[in-house]
C-alpha cells in the first residue's frame, strides 16, 4: 500500500497510527500541501478534493479522507466493533464529531496560529479557537462517565481519529490536558501497544498555503 501524506498533518498521523496498530506495511509518499502539490493534476486524480491523506491499496484502489481510510483498514479487526452493535455506532458518533468539531474548529485554529494568521485574521482565529475549546469541553463531558476509550472498554479507530488533532490543541492555545478526563484519555491512547506519535512540526513555509 501507499499513503500519500504530509508528516505534519494530523489527518495523516491518524492513518499512520492505524497502520502501525495493525502492523500493516506501507510506503509513505510525501505530498507538500503547503506548496500546492495537492492541487497538481497528478494528485487531483487521486483525490478530486485535492487533499491528503490518500491511501492506495494493493489493488490500486484510491481512498481519500482519513476517516474513510481508518474505517477501511479497521474493518474486521479489533479496532472496529462488529456491525449492528452500540459500540460500532459510538465509533461513528465520535468520528462524525471529530470532523464536525475538532477538525473544523480546533485544527483550523491551530493552522491559523501556526501560519501567523491569528494576527492577520484575528476575529476568525478567535472564533475558531473558542469553538475548539468548546469541542474539547464536549469531549471531556463524553469521557466523564469513566469509560476507558470513546466507544467503551476497547481502543478503536474513534480514539485514533480524535487523537489526530485533539492532542495538539495547545498549539492553537487550547490545551487538551487542561481537561481532566481528556488528559487521562490521551495518556491511555498513548499507552496502547506500538503507539508512536510521529507528528512533525509544520514547515517554515506553512504561510504559503492558501485557506
Amino acid at each position: 500500500m501507499k499513503l500519500y501524506e504530509h508528516a505534519s498533518s494530523g489527518n495523516c498521523l491518524k492513518c499512520r497510527l492505524v497502520l502501525r496498530a495493525l502492523d500493516l506495511p506501507y510506503e509513505s509518499v510525501e505530498v507538500d500541501l503547503f506548496r500546492g502539490e495537492t492541487r497538481s493534476g497528478e494528485h487531483l486524480a487521486r483525490n478530486p478534493d485535492g487533499r491528503v491523506p490518500v491511501l492506495e491499496t494493493d489493488d490500486g484502489e484510491l481512498i481519500p479522507e482519513s476517516g474513510a481510510i481508518l474505517l477501511h483498514l479497521a474493518e474486521g479487526t479489533a479496532l472496529l466493533p462488529a456491525p449492528g452493535t452500540i459500540e460500532r455506532s459510538r465509533v461513528h458518533q465520535w468520528m462524525f464529531f471529530e470532523q464536525n468539531r475538532i477538525e473544523a474548529d480546533l485544527a483550523t485554529a491551530r493552522f491559523l496560529k501556526l501560519a501567523g494568521r491569528d494576527a492577520t485574521m484575528p476575529e476568525v482565529f478567535a472564533s475558531r479557537l473558542e469553538r475548539g475549546r468548546d469541542a474539547l469541553a464536549a469531549l471531556d463531558r463524553g469521557l466523564a462517565d469513566g469509560r476507558t476509550f470513546l466507544a467503551g472498554d476497547a481502543f478503536t479507530v474513534a480514539d485514533i481519529a480524535l487523537y489526530g488533532y485533539g492532542h495538539c490543541g495547545a498549539d492553537a492555545g487550547a490545551d487538551p490536558r487542561q481537561f481532566e478526563h481528556v488528559a487521562a484519555w490521551l495518556s491511555r491512547v498513548e499507552a496502547t501497544p506500538g503507539f508512536v506519535n510521529d507528528l512533525e512540526p509544520v514547515p517554515d513555509h506553512i504561510s504559503e498555503r492558501p485557506l
